[in-house]
């Protein structure tokens, strides 16, 4: 009538995982039970004789119950005095193992442990149950089992205890709060224990008289502070733990089923982040502004680091991966990309007069302080981020295919889906993570093809069986298209918006991104190893302005944080080159239009130049072109200020003298598309 439960207390069993950086050696943190389940044979004999010596000495004789024992214990449940002890190890694992059994004082609970015990001394081996026991019991420490106990007292493994050691965690069985960390009479108490344990072992002759007078009280470890989980630490733990859930891990197995967990974060690279931004932001930066910071690795998708902004900020809400904001012009590339997929070529002529009249729009579409470009290839539209030009190109290509280019980069279409049939998608109102921007550009490093982004490595389980990530791979468009896109976007790091994310060791892909009023403002780049993502944005949704360097836009500070983190990681690594864009027409220089020739006018085809690309067509109220001097590239300061006087087709599109001429146009109230068609982000 009193069988053996067929299930365990969970907490009996549980055994904590522990999460490691991308090294698989360096703890990030740990999660649930401190407890590391080992088999019988892996404790020294000494150890097993002292914890027999110390709780029940007729372990490997008696049926599994003390009958002294038990009497004892029934009459002080009866008499209403406090419970004494006498329990055999077998009943103390039937306790505290198995499911059903309360620890409430009561007479039928007390007969109940003692039919199973029984039970279970006459269906299993005494070293089954003394195994069971030993990773099972509490030690303090948070310790629970033998293995995390050695760990806890004496930072080794169980099978490294010497003798001395092992009567102490036997010792402390009896009391573990009180023996955990003895202090005083405390100690002296411990000290009784210990030595009450050691003449234990003499009485059952698992020591001689000899070893157990030349055993002495050890040193114990000064006890661990809890695992407290500091900075970036708390945001890596969530991204971790949610990635887990939709990979099929519960909770409850992060927390009880003793994973070891490796994820993709580089320790030194996720200090790199962190450290980029504090030294270039300025202390007077206000509280409300929030910064976000995200690498991903092209070839593998891995978040290789990453800024969240400061916990005490917003505890669970990081920067990186949970804030969504305007992409702005940063969102351009994509359209660039689908283009080029579908048939355009970096020479094909778009619209780059303003404003632009669309069909589905309300309103004219504008560019910054409404300045023309006329009829120009796609090189300068993208190095000059000129809004008309992209709004058209969107129409020639078809907005579900820029919609389309974007999902498979790794923006969810649920972002995307109630901005894609505005005439202003292509600059950028539709809103994205770090992470996801980050990952999206990593497509375009990565000859087309987006690896999935992903913050797990790998996971091994409590029974050592390990489960290595593989993330899904989504090719997105053709290696030509992409390096054309990559050529494109050099352009606007040599010579555009992009200047001050210049890495003078290697070649540096970018766009940045401002959308109206400043509301969020970004620089995203690559190098063929890794792709980042900056942006800068206020709670509120209000106008980014820091006191010292007003209204930001993305080629000021933002880029210069994208540089000051790519200047570490990038130290020590190879350099790296781009591949070479198409062949029709191309030209190392093309950025620098022959200064000796004047513009033709806007009617006028040109015949292509020597190396093949079509001269482009400014706008008919330029009849002379400004200077077209090639900016100073000995310059180290990657600082430097926009170039005042390039020509027409080189020069970055500036609205003021503070911005770096990548702004938009009409206010977006909230945080979507502008229902008239304006372009609330550029």
């Amino acid at each position: 009538m009193t069988p053996i439960p067929d299930t365990t207390q969970k907490q009996a069993t549980a055994q904590g995982s522990v999460i490691y950086y991308r090294d698989g050696k360096t703890v990030l943190a740990r999660q649930g039970v401190d407890r590391k389940n080992v088999e019988l044979t892996k404790v020294p004999e000494h150890v097993r004789d002292a914890v027999i010596a110390a709780e029940n000495r007729s372990f490997y004789e008696d049926g599994g119950v003390s009958l002294k024992g038990t009497a004892r214990a029934v009459w002080s449940t009866v008499s209403g005095q406090q419970l004494q002890g006498g329990s055999t190890i077998t009943q103390q694992l039937v306790r505290n193992y198995y499911s059903g059994l309360s620890q409430e004082r009561s007479i039928t609970r007390k007969f109940k442990e003692i039919l199973i015990s029984m039970k279970v001394d006459q269906s299993k081996s005494k070293d089954w149950v003394l195994e069971q026991y030993l990773n099972t019991i509490y030690f303090g420490r948070g310790a629970n089992g033998v293995q995390s106990a050695a760990r806890a007292y004496f930072g080794k493994d169980v099978e490294k205890l010497s003798v001395a050691e092992g009567a102490y965690l036997a010792a402390v069985i009896q009391q573990p709060s009180r023996f955990a960390d003895p202090k005083g009479s405390d100690l002296a108490a411990a000290q009784q224990r210990w030595q009450s344990v050691i003449t234990a072992m003499r009485q059952t002759r698992s020591l001689t008289a000899g070893e157990a007078a030349a055993q002495r009280f050890p040193v114990l470890k000064t006890p661990k502070k809890p695992f407290e989980l500091k900075g970036q630490a708390q945001y890596m733990l969530e991204q971790v733990t949610s990635e887990l859930n939709r990979r099929g891990y519960t909770d409850e197995d992060i927390n009880g089923g003793g994973l070891r967990i490796v994820t993709t974060f580089d320790k030194k690279l996720m200090a790199a982040a962190e450290q980029a931004v504090e030294d270039v932001l300025p202390e007077s930066t206000p509280k409300k502004v929030r910064t976000g910071l995200a690498a991903v690795a092209p070839s593998t998708g891995e978040v290789i680091a990453f800024y969240g902004g400061r916990p005490s900020q917003s505890a669970y809400y990081d920067s990186a991966f949970s804030a969504k904001v305007m992409a702005g012009s940063t969102f351009k590339p994509y359209t660039l990309a689908a283009a080029l997929n579908n048939g355009f070529d970096l020479s094909t002529r778009v619209d780059g007069n303003s404003p632009l009249r669309v069909a589905s729009a309300a309103e004219p579409i504008p560019n910054d302080s409404d300045r023309s470009y006329g009829r120009i290839n796609l090189v300068s539209a993208t190095q000059n981020s000129v809004n008309t030009a992209f709004v058209d190109l969107g129409q020639k290509v078809g907005l579900d295919k820029v919609a389309a280019t974007a999902e498979a980069a790794g923006i969810p279409e649920s972002q995307l889906q109630q901005h894609e049939n505005a005439a202003s998608f292509p600059l950028g109102v539709a809103s994205v993570s770090a992470v996801q921007n980050a990952s999206g550009f990593s497509t375009f490093a990565n000859k087309g093809v987006h690896m999935e982004a992903h913050v797990v490595k790998s996971v091994t389980n409590g029974a050592g069986e390990k489960t290595v990530i593989q993330p899904v791979a989504t090719k997105v468009i053709d290696e030509q298209a992409a390096a054309d896109t990559t050529y494109a976007m050099q352009q606007v790091v040599k010579y555009g918006t992009g200047t001050a994310a210049r890495l003078y060791d290697r070649p540096v892909a970018g766009k940045t991104g401002t959308t109206d009023d400043s509301a969020s403002v970004w620089f995203n780049g690559f190098t063929p190893q890794l792709a980042v993502a900056v942006d800068m944005f206020r709670d509120d949704n209000a106008t980014v302005k820091i006191p010292g360097y007003g209204t930001q836009f993305g080629g000021q500070l933002p880029a210069q944080i994208w540089r000051a983190f790519m200047t570490e990681a990038m130290a020590g690594e190879p350099v790296e080159e781009f591949p070479e864009p198409s062949e029709y027409g191309y030209s190392s220089d093309y950025s620098v239009p022959d200064q000796d020739r004047d513009a033709p006018d806007q009617e006028y085809t040109p015949p292509a130049n020597p190396d093949g690309w079509p001269t482009p067509e400014p706008d008919p109220t330029f009849s002379e072109p400004p200077a077209t001097d090639e900016p100073d590239t000995d310059r180290r300061d990657a600082d430097q200020p926009e170039l005042t006087d390039p020509p027409v087709t080189e020069l970055p599109d500036q609205p003021s003298a503070e911005s770096d001429g990548d702004t938009g146009t009409g206010r977006d109230t909230g945080r979507g598309s502008d229902s008239a068609g304006r372009s609330p982000a550029n």
